[in-house]
């Protein structure tokens, strides 16, 4: 791999260099009007994405609209070993998205069309470029359903969900985007373009190549095309927000709950500065925050049969009375759960807009959820800094941030990511992961020797050396 960073770099350089050759190429290509220098307005926009406050201009921003575009554009970076990046709705929280090594970030946008739902066979084709929230209507309006719901499911893109293997909240019963990926159209970093697999439910020709794609961020292809599977939409839904004294508690109930035998379509957890920090930033609550309340469980159950649910409801409120739960909420009405469920995915904005922050995306497995949370709380303690925790804790998936606040630039140089790595030890030694659904992408590939012994990391790197032999594809990312 050295060698074909070595050719990158050069290259990168030659890019500033010669960039009237290449922008007339793809000028001709895609039309001046998709074809953005430093000069356009609007090209700021995609020097950063969602992480922290990390920005890496690129030379060129290209805008194709078609597979035959990206493959051409493929084609010819190739050739002149320049580095591309794919972006979708600029929404990651790794850093995926960002042209740390400069060249050309490849913008989705134009790819938004939903092309097919077939009702009969309950799958839906679809371009990279549409609105997660938008395809989840669409199919909606046919009685069915797409269920993985990230918190930014109104702005990100079906494509950068599928290059991260999102989730959201709605994982925890119905599973996260790999489980819905039928097949992919891919151009690989050579121009060619490949079909990963096929419109079957079952698969066993070969390897599977659409599963590698999924979560690979964008370093092993561009996906143009993608074909999902679609459920029955259920009918009803009740939602329950439960407050408890302890964040531990309220930990150690997620786990029961499961035990006693029912499969929330949603459980989310959320610390008490957590909420602050959201009610602040809606500057409006439907609920009160009462004194002595330190953590929150927000429990959605669905299905076709209201009686049943509402049992399960009770079921579920005896099981989290035993760890000390306070006075239970229960949202029966569409806007009393809207604004419940706005309350829960404003956190990440809220902390955004008032502060810098650091976010981690752990996951273990979710008995050991108060083990990582008092571990998390003992580093920050350690070190100074304040955490705010939440996430989809039917999953074992916590979402931290690390709020800045008025530490100094050396600290938050420094000190930080050696207060991560001692977080991220501890997951590990939980049996976790260092991402449950952001991705690696540039600001946690520092870590992945501390969750993977040297072999594994080679394979990786082995495949995608296979798939991008001169490693034009996102670099820099996930190794």
């Amino acid at each position: 791999m050295s060698a074909s960073m070595s050719s990158l770099k050069i290259n990168q350089h030659s890019l500033t260099r010669m960039d009237k050759q290449h922008i007339n190429y793809f000028t001709a290509l895609l039309g001046a009007e998709y074809v953005l220098a430093s000069s356009h307005e609007g090209f700021e926009e995609f020097a950063s994405d969602q992480t922290e406050d990390l920005k890496f201009n690129p030379s060129l921003v290209l805008i194709p609209a078609n597979t035959s575009e990206v493959s051409e554009i493929m084609r010819y970076c190739n050739i002149h070993l320049l580095p591309v990046t794919v972006r979708g709705a600029g929404t990651g929280l790794a850093g995926g998205a960002l042209a740390t090594h400069g060249g050309i970030v490849l913008s989705m946008q134009r790819f938004n069309k939903i092309l097919e739902i077939d009702v009969q066979n309950l799958q839906v084709t679809t371009e990279p470029g549409v609105i997660t929230q938008v395809l989840q209507d669409a199919v909606k309006e046919k009685g069915l359903f797409y269920p993985p719901d990230p918190a930014s499911k109104g702005s990100c893109f079906i494509g950068g969900n599928v290059s991260h293997n999102s989730g959201g909240p709605k994982a925890v019963k119905y599973g996260v985007v790999r489980d819905y990926v039928l097949n992919l159209e891919l151009v690989l970093p050579n121009g060619e373009i490949i079909i990963t697999g096929a419109n079957t439910l079952k698969n066993s020709t070969g390897y599977n190549l659409t599963q590698l794609v999924v979560g690979s961020e964008g370093t092993l292809g561009v996906i143009t095309k993608i074909v999902l599977k679609l459920i029955h939409h259920p009918q009803f839904n009740l939602l329950m927000l439960a407050p408890f004294a302890s964040a531990e508690k309220a930990c150690e109930a997620v786990s029961a709950v499961f035990r006693a035998g029912l499969i929330p379509s949603g459980l989310e957890f959320m610390e008490r500065n957590a909420m602050l920090w959201s009610a602040r930033y809606l500057d409006v609550m439907p609920f009160e925050i009462k004194e002595g309340e330190e953590a929150f469980l927000l429990i959605e159950l669905d299905g076709n049969d209201l009686e049943a649910i509402t049992r399960d409801v009770e079921k579920a409120a005896e099981v989290l009375c035993q760890f000390e739960a306070g006075d239970i909420l229960l949202a029966d009405t569409e806007t009393q759960k809207e604004s419940i469920w706005k309350v829960r995915r404003s956190i990440n904005p809220a902390i955004r807009s008032f502060s810098y922050k650091k976010e981690l995306d752990i996951v273990v497995p979710r008995a050991n959820l108060p083990q990582v949370l008092y571990s998390v709380r003992q580093v920050g303690e350690k070190y100074g800094f304040e955490t705010v925790s939440y996430g989809h804790a039917g999953d074992g998936n916590l979402h931290v941030n690390i709020v800045r606040g008025n530490h100094s630039d050396d600290f938050w140089k420094n000190q930080i990511p050696t207060a991560v790595g001692e977080m991220f030890e501890k997951v590990i030694q939980l049996g976790g992961l260092l991402s449950g659904e952001h991705g690696i992408g540039y600001v946690q590939k520092p870590y992945m020797e501390l969750m993977f012994p040297e072999i594994q990391l080679e394979l990786m790197r082995k495949i995608k050396a296979v798939f991008d032999p001169n490693n034009i594809l996102n670099p820099g990312k996930i190794f």
